[in-house]
């Protein structure tokens, strides 16, 4: 972040970060554990390339990491209560009524068993089955930009039929399984119900078609979620009239159905890829609730990657007259959390966490999403200060 005068991003910095503490203060019943949460914070946005708890430890002048580990272990507050604040906080600063929220889930490697939730599962973060834990996130994505608002943590199938395994980790009682498109539609719901302003949703294919599609159509919500090549797709209006697989259909389309454009801007300029886009039907959005009227549309789209021809599949909802460029804008948001995911393990230690129980996950996660949400909030402040010609360092977090 650059361009505004570097005591003016400084002080910035120092007052948005006492901001925050001052917020999270009444969810302590202690002020030593606030004092604590307040020290950890500081070792997130610190610049010790890892977050552990000697590490945080050292940076706050502690003897030892308990007072850091006791945040997470022992302490007694409320993790859902800082999602909560976080979430508040993020829409105070890059609320937009056109806001795209983003569905991912990133994995956390592990040694040993004991870890909650921890499986040989498949990760994206690693590229194939490991031991890991996988938590499922959701972003809040803008024109002011992006932060994380919710995060669970899932737990498979081995965990939720072993009772001693989840007592030992600390799992509060009612927990059981729940697959990831329900753990996604109950973040939904979640920000649903706290007014949250966003006109769209996008997905990979781990959350498309089923529940959730139906779930959106009743909130008056329009998707972008990625399906398989086995995606069963069949047309009820002739525009033209399809019946197949997703793949079948994208092998079977012209020349002509192609279009190149971008799904937003990358670090290295615009992200161009070929898209195709089928209407499959038009129908009243009231047929399925109050939260939306008039005609929408559902839809598949296709994007072509230009390197090596690999394709993706997407169903889609909005409303009629939609285009495919608005289209491929929302799928292309899905970009912003992965980097979001990247950031925040690269810089903040999302990835860092020692503790093995359910809460500590929980808290951990919430205080780095708390991290990146300021950060979020300073970039889309500093771009309102006065511009100098002078400035040229980057912003750098300023310890209180």
């Amino acid at each position: 972040m650059t361009g505004a005068p570097t005591e003016t991003t400084q002080a910035l910095w120092t007052s948005s970060l006492q901001e925050v503490k001052a917020r999270i203060r009444p969810l302590f019943t202690q002020q030593r554990v606030a004092d604590s949460a307040s020290l950890f914070l500081d070792g997130l946005l610190g610049n010790e390339p890892r977050k552990t708890g000697w590490m945080r430890a050292e940076a706050a002048g502690d003897p030892g990491p308990w007072r850091q580990q006791a945040i997470l272990g022992r302490g007694r507050w409320e993790a859902d209560a800082l999602r909560d604040l976080v979430r508040d906080y993020v829409l105070e600063h890059l609320a937009d009524d056109e806001a795209v929220l983003v569905i991912d889930e990133t994995g956390f490697l592990k040694q040993g068993h004991a870890s909650c939730g921890v499986a040989r599962q498949y990760t994206g973060s690693a590229g194939k089955i490991t031991n890991c834990q996988i938590g499922v996130f959701a972003a809040y994505v803008s024109r002011h930009g992006h932060a994380f608002i919710d995060r669970a943590l899932y737990l498979p199938k081995v965990w939720t039929d072993d009772l001693e395994r989840l007592a030992a980790a600390q799992v509060p009682e009612g927990i059981g399984f729940s697959t990831k498109p329900r753990m996604a539609q109950d973040m939904i719901e979640r920000a649903i119900a706290a007014n949250t302003p966003f006109a769209w949703v996008a997905a990979d294919s781990v959350y498309g078609a089923g529940h959730l599609e139906t779930a959106l159509r009743r909130a008056g919500k329009g998707y972008v979620l990625g399906v398989k090549g086995t995606h069963t797709v069949k047309a009820w209006i002739d525009r033209p009239w399809i019946s197949g697989t997703a793949e079948q259909v994208a092998q079977a389309l012209p020349l002509s159905a192609w279009r190149c454009c971008s799904a937003g801007e990358g670090t290295q300029g615009p992200r161009l890829h070929e898209w195709a886009y089928l209407e499959l039907a038009d129908l009243e959005a009231s047929d399925y609730g109050l939260s939306a009227t008039g005609l929408w549309t559902r839809g598949l789209l296709i994007r072509r990657r230009l390197v090596d021809g690999d394709l993706a599949y997407f169903t889609t909802w909005a409303p009629a007259g939609t285009s495919l460029e608005k289209l491929a804008w929302v799928e292309g948001h899905r970009w912003s959390i992965e980097a979001s995911f990247e950031t925040a393990k690269n810089e903040l230690g999302l990835d860092h966490n020692e503790t093995r129980s359910w809460h500590g996950w929980h808290r951990h996660v919430s205080l780095v999403m708390l991290a990146f949400a300021l950060l979020a909030a300073i970039r889309h402040r500093a771009k309102a200060l006065p511009c100098s010609k002078k400035q040229t360092q980057p912003l750098v977090p300023v310890q209180s």
